[in-house]
């Protein structure tokens, strides 16, 4: 379709109430990577989201408005003049938005609508079938998960702050290996499935207080592969091995526990050797374990942990991944503050 430069689609999280980009086709430069904002910030967008009346703007100032960061005025530097958004939406449940945009004028007009009506439809469902084969392989492990919660210090919140801070990594880390937005969500919802595998475990071992003997440690050991016997059989019994990424889930699973000097278990893998979710989980965990309080410890300080990391960059960590994380010490203070073990805001 002649002078249509741009289509996008962003997810909704109703947990948090963001817009997230997630996938996107471009003519030329891609002008929005990794973009996050709060619906409640967005008043056209939250229109769209309460009526689904679609959002037509024909008439985009040639001149940016707005901040420099947000999308407008990013879409505006690059030249587009028109946009045109509709939402995702099914059973009363907002899934997300599809943009389309166009650098001509007045570019959206009735016919041009109608015209984009299949393409909206294919996507709509693309997105919606994606999405719904997620959420039914999230909620499946959950149902584990939350087995494995009753025999383990380990705390929801844990889980959710290991997922948001696997996805400050993935973030972090991005640009410079050109990870798509599509993969940076997939990292942050399947990082707190690392330990599956722990439900597995003998509670003597799994609750023990003191010191584990190495044979116990052997034992704690196999929760590794055990959570990926628990993966495959979850794909094979719902049917989602044609779920996108769905190796990210098996590789965060298998190789938490590998280290950048090949000293981790259970593969001895070294450096770029482990897939790269695997060093961001294991990243992530271990901060959190670290600043977490335990039955048997107080927890450490932001800047305790962080030593800690640093010095173990290139021996236990992969060193990119640790400055990813460390760059941010604000935005872990805001995970650590919304998802205290008291539970989220």
């Amino acid at each position: 379709m002649e002078r249509l430069d741009r289509i996008a689609v962003a997810v909704y999280d109703p947990k948090d109430d963001v817009v997230r980009t997630f996938v996107q086709s471009n003519v030329g430069p891609r002008p929005l990577e990794r973009t996050t904002g709060r619906l409640a910030d967005h008043q056209a967008l939250q229109s769209l989201a309460a009526t689904g009346v679609a959002w037509i703007d024909n008439a985009m100032p040639g001149q940016a408005q707005g901040t420099a960061a947000s999308p407008g005025h990013v879409l505006a530097q690059q030249g587009f003049r028109s946009r045109y958004a509709v939402r995702i939406h099914r059973q009363g449940r907002l899934h997300g938005f599809i943009f389309f945009n166009s650098r001509r004028p007045g570019f959206f007009t009735e016919a041009i609508r109608a015209a984009l009506v299949p393409y909206r439809r294919l996507i709509d469902t693309l997105v919606v079938s994606e999405l719904t084969s997620l959420r039914a392989m999230l909620a499946a492990v959950n149902t584990a998960r939350q087995v494995s919660h009753y025999r383990d210090e380990e705390t929801g919140a844990h889980l959710d702050r290991v997922s948001h801070y696997a996805r400050l990594i993935a973030q972090g880390m991005a640009a410079r290996h050109g990870l798509t937005d599509e993969y940076v969500e997939y990292v942050h919802h399947y990082a707190p499935l690392h330990d599956l595998g722990k439900v597995a475990i003998p509670d003597s071992i799994l609750l023990k207080p003191g010191r584990l003997t190495p044979d116990e440690i052997a034992v704690m050991r196999t929760h590794v592969q055990h959570g990926i016997d628990i993966v495959d059989a979850m794909i094979r019994d719902h049917g989602l091995s044609s779920l996108p990424h769905i190796a990210v889930l098996r590789n965060v699973v298998a190789y938490h526990h590998e280290a950048a000097d090949g000293a981790g278990y259970p593969h001895g893998l070294r450096g770029d050797a482990i897939p790269l979710e695997g060093r961001i989980v294991a990243v992530a965990d271990v901060f959190d374990a670290l600043t977490s309080r335990r039955p048997y410890k107080e927890p450490w300080t932001f800047e305790a942990a962080a030593a800690l990391l640093t010095e173990q960059a290139g021996r236990q960590f992969d060193p990119e991944c640790v400055a990813a994380f460390l760059e941010n010490p604000a935005s872990i203070a805001e995970v650590q503050r919304r998802f205290g073990d008291t539970g989220p805001d």
